[in-house]
């Protein structure tokens, strides 16, 4: 996997994301601009190596739907290039629309259908458009130097362009000032990785946002204790009807004794569960994330930590040990309570293998809720397809499912050998179904570098390290102690494993090798791409802003409404 991770990193096409930064808490001034504090400060202290900027700003709705209504208007007509110019000058959202309220686009394009809409309505097809242009010049003038309504919309962030590789990750790993607070930097994720929405949070915040994402993640684990207990408890119906009572009116027929405590509790857990991922990507995305892999990734390890907290630990222990209520009391007996608990729970996990594992699988392949609303869009509401509105792999909830199997797999199969056929049916149904939904199915609109790899290998070395624990406590309870003896050995040979695996591989995927950047800066030269690369990087990070003309130093783009048009790509 890291040979994977260099031969992509070096084989790829030239990334805008590795020559550039992205610095945010930028201190303000009074005494001039901002942009002009960022071109001094670089200029100053790193003046042979860097290239440009972009400031990024936040605007509000109402000029987000501006600036999607004057794209239209941008690519039929070039004179519109000078109304661009005026509206990224204007930051005022009632004079712009004073602005634009004189251009009134009276048709729609021949190509377009008519569309019906909620209230029964057709829209109309034209091929004409007409323009009412107004006098903009001798007011561009007032409108450069409204620095107090660019600075109350502004954010202390920007995008730095650097003109190597190698420039941008040396300026990106060390400390610009002596102030650890003020011009923090870091890579910056790749153009169509980027979350917009996050890039105006102040950095001095991030800290107390994630303290209050994992806080608030915690008290949603130990929440769902109470149905996943509760639900766990069915499994043991005898113990839950002398508990409840009012349990005993259930039929004591063999195959409804078997429905309620085999298959009803997988199936009440799963639709538990389903509210899970939102709620891990609603507070990862509060975490303050600057890239939509890191966000994923994010939810993913949340979901992860979750999925093997209440689906394995809670189900085990709240499931065959309801009355045992003090195992934590003693730490050093927690292996043998796993070895007498987990087979107790054979059934359920099954069971959940087949509801959650064979049947997740059938619905992925058949895209049953979006074959729904592709069609309600399409026939009902005749909206008019969109390529862009393909998704990309939902990493966040598909890699936790395959590791609580693999974790299920590997606990159970010495107590319980019966569920490894089951298993090795869903892994290898998932291969084929997974691999078939990323090459033809799914888009992948930006690449995370592997970066999900190292989340794979510590949760298997934990659910080997678990195995063998469990693996403890059998031989414990059948006093074995020899085989107890060759089981420790196992133990610290899996963690010198994980520690050397985390010395000589994880670097590789959390930093870049100066190298080869050094490498490939030196082959861009020499084949003269690197004027072309440069080029490439002004406009990299603005996806609604057409190209310029000419080279400017500095641009500012609207970080809302770009955000808005990635969602329609990547989400």
């Amino acid at each position: 996997m890291s040979q994977m991770k260099l031969a992509h990193v070096t084989g790829s096409p030239p990334n805008p994301s590795h020559f550039t930064i992205l610095v945010r808490a930028i201190p303000k001034s009074t005494e001039e601009y901002l942009t002009d504090t960022i071109r001094n400060f670089f200029t100053n202290y790193h003046g042979s190596s860097y290239l440009s900027h972009q400031i990024i700003s936040r605007t509000g709705r109402f000029q987000k739907f501006m600036v999607l209504q004057f794209l239209i208007v941008f690519c039929v007509s070039v004179e519109a290039i000078c109304l661009w110019q005026f509206f990224l000058l204007q930051s005022n959202a009632k004079k712009v629309y004073k602005k634009f309220v004189r251009i009134r686009v009276t048709a729609l394009d021949n190509k377009c259908r008519p569309n019906l809409y909620r209230c029964g309505l057709c829209g109309v097809v034209s091929n004409s458009f007409q323009f009412y242009h107004s006098d903009y010049n001798g007011k561009t003038t007032d409108l450069e130097h409204s620095d107090t309504r660019r600075k109350r919309k502004e954010c202390s962030s920007a995008f730095v362009f650097f003109k190597t590789r190698y420039a941008a990750v040396v300026a990106s790993k060390v400390l610009q000032t002596s102030n650890p607070m003020q011009w923090v930097t870091g890579i910056a994720p790749e153009p169509c990785d980027v979350y917009w929405p996050n890039l105006w949070i102040p950095f001095g915040q991030l800290w107390i946002r994630r303290l209050a994402t994992l806080l608030a993640t915690i008290v949603f684990m130990f929440l769902f204790l109470i149905p996943v207990t509760f639900v766990q408890g069915l499994t043991q119906l005898d113990q839950l009807q002398q508990k409840l009572p009012f349990l005993n009116r259930i039929p004591n027929k063999a195959f409804v004794i078997q429905f309620v405590s085999g298959y009803l509790p997988s199936v009440i857990l799963q639709l538990f569960l389903y509210s899970v991922p939102p709620m891990m990507m609603m507070f990862s995305t509060v975490e303050g994330s600057i890239s939509r892999s890191g966000r994923k990734r994010s939810a993913c390890c949340k979901i992860l930590y979750f999925t093997i907290w209440n689906v394995f630990f809670v189900n085990v222990l709240s499931g065959s040990v309801i009355s045992q209520l003090h195992i934590f009391s003693r730490p050093r007996d927690i292996p043998v309570h796993l070895a007498k608990a987990v087979p107790r729970q054979a059934t359920f996990f099954i069971t959940y293998v087949l509801t959650l594992g064979w049947a997740s699988l059938s619905s992925e392949v058949l895209q049953t809720f979006s074959i729904s609303y592709n069609w309600m869009r399409k026939y009902v509401f005749r909206w008019k397809e969109d390529p862009n509105a393909v998704p990309s792999f939902p990493y966040h909830t598909e890699v936790p499912k395959v590791l609580l199997f693999g974790l299920i797999g590997f606990t159970c199969s010495i107590l319980a050998p019966l569920i490894v056929p089951f298993l090795l049916v869903y892994f290898f149904l998932g291969y084929l179904v997974y691999r078939n939904q990323i090459l033809n199915v799914y888009s992948s609109y930006y690449e995370s570098g592997g970066r999900m790899w190292p989340i794979v290998h510590n949760t298997t070395v934990f659910s080997l390290l678990l195995m063998q624990i469990i693996a403890l406590g059998v031989f414990g309870t059948k006093d074995a102690p020899v085989a107890s003896g060759f089981t420790i050995p196992l133990l610290i040979f899996t963690l010198l494993f994980s520690e050397y695996c985390r010395h000589h591989f994880n670097p590789i995927f959390k930093n870049f090798s100066a190298q080869d950047f050094i490498e490939m800066d030196r082959e861009d030269e020499q084949t003269g791409r690197m004027k072309d690369i440069h080029l490439q990087l002004l406009t990299a990070y603005c996806p609604l802003t057409p190209p310029p003309t000419t080279a400017p130093e500095e641009t500012y783009y609207d970080d809302s409404a770009a955000g808005d048009a990635r969602n329609q790509v990547t989400i």
